[in-house]
């Protein structure tokens, strides 16, 4: 075979394992040519399997166990659900993100309190016939159109923290 710069040559497409591949060793300072099957190349890859899977690897929510990407937290790609049967209810921070149901026969009062932080969001629904209304506790609830219920069973308002302490209410919402 006559000699040929590298590319110059065929490309492989769907190298195998054992197919060889050139390496320039240089370790010492004096490169050498050396040769290296494609499995002993990939068996030094940093990364070799995602999630416990190797070859093709397809992700899904399940495998997502910490849900941290670089500091963008989230909670799987299905809200929680938080059941609330009471007719007092106060935010906590495990609360974002879920969808709270609040189920009673009488009025419900949500209270959101300081602290929850910036970006902080929750979407709640009325199941029962008892109307739900929000409170601020060292927090500043806005909406639109100064309501601060939701409208009736089966309204479903949320609510979202766009500063510190600092809220909006909005969907299906009254008076």
């Amino acid at each position: 075979m006559a000699n040929k710069k590298i590319t110059e040559l065929t490309e492989l497409t769907t190298p195998a394992g054992a197919d060889i591949v050139a390496i320039v060793d240089d370790v010492a300072g004096t490169p050498t040519t050396k040769k290296v099957t494609a499995t002993n190349l990939m068996t030094l890859a940093p990364v070799q399997s995602v999630a416990g899977q190797t070859g093709t690897v397809t992700i899904s929510a399940g495998d997502l166990t910490d849900g941290n990407f670089d500091g963008t937290a989230i909670s799987g790609f299905d809200a929680s659900i938080n059941d609330q049967t009471g007719t007092t209810y106060t935010l906590v921070a495990g609360d974002n993100g879920k969808v709270v149901v609040l189920d009673n026969a009488s009025a419900v009062t949500v209270t959101v309190p300081s602290g929850l932080g910036a970006g902080f969001n929750c979407s709640f629904i009325q199941k029962g016939a008892g109307q739900v209304s929000f409170t601020a506790s060292s927090t500043t609830i806005n909406n639109r159109q100064s309501h601060t219920k939701i409208n009736g069973q089966y309204g479903v308002a949320s609510i979202v923290a766009y500063a510190a302490d600092t809220f909006v209410l909005a969907g299906d919402t009254a008076a």
